[in-house]
């Protein structure tokens, strides 16, 4: 692991999210590194797509501050927003009609010209993107004609392709296999890890995201604490993101139990 602790690849500080003036989530705190697999989990309405929305500037924080490597992501053009960060949200796609290697080719949009034609390099990070999700004998089916779990590893693919410093992933292991949503989740841990991207995904696969992340961010609504598994099930910070008469969580074990 190639991972330079003083390397700052996204900060937030104070941070509230929401939509117009109404806030959904407040005192969000966090400071992610270079090279860094990390998770955002929590109840369900809590902010985790709101997080990733204000994140990737689809829309405003509510208060608060947000930069990427040092800089705030409102003073970022469009342009060196697009070639820093790219986005996996859980909207549904309009290019159904597309074939997966044309889908995954809009990774390039910010590098090719106006003209939209791929280069040499373009082209090799299509096919490597391709080759590392394992979408070779699918990459001439249009998106119409694959499985939502295929699809799913298309976006992922097209994020990939994209060659940004950092990834934002809502829900990436949605209609996946348990083996896929290990391999898949494996897989970034491996890319952070090797090319020093920063990745931040959420996720409701809260246990698979103890085993395999650098860094956790619970959102409660409270506290929001933010540190690596292993130092929030020592201060029991899972311990209280879910009523205790319906599942308890086991720090032995690391896994939720249901309480019968």
């Amino acid at each position: 692991m190639k991972t330079k602790e003083n390397h700052i690849a996204l900060e937030a500080t104070d941070l509230s999210i929401g939509y117009k003036s109404v806030s959904i989530c407040d005192n969000i705190n966090f400071t992610l590194h270079k090279g860094l697999l990390a998770a955002v989990v929590g109840v369900n309405g809590i902010g985790k797509s709101t997080l990733m929305r204000t994140i990737g500037n689809f829309q405003p924080s509510i208060s608060g501050t947000l930069k990427i490597k040092e800089q705030n992501v409102v003073d970022f053009t469009p342009l060196k927003f697009a070639t820093t960060l790219s986005v996996v949200l859980t909207e549904p796609i309009t290019s159904n009609n597309l074939r997966v290697q044309e889908l995954i080719a809009l990774g390039r949009q910010p590098y090719t010209n106006w003209l939209g034609n791929l280069s040499p390099k373009d082209i090799l990070k299509v096919n490597e993107a391709i080759e590392l999700l394992e979408l070779s004998e699918l990459k001439h089916k249009k998106c119409h004609e694959i499985s939502d779990g295929q699809l799913q590893r298309v976006l992922i693919a097209r994020a990939i392709a994209q060659d940004t410093d950092i990834i934002l992933l809502d829900e990436p292991t949605t209609h996946l296999d348990l083996y896929h949503k290990v391999q898949i989740l494996k897989l970034l841990k491996s890319i952070a890890h090797q090319t020093l991207k920063t990745i931040l995904f959420t996720s409701h696969e809260i246990e698979m995201a103890i085993q395999l992340c650098d860094k956790m961010l619970i959102l409660d609504g409270l506290n929001n604490p933010f540190e690596q598994p292993c130092k929030l099930i020592e201060n029991r910070a899972f311990e209280s993101l879910f009523p205790s008469d319906a599942v308890r969580f086991d720090s032995i074990t690391g896994a939720f139990r249901i309480q019968k």
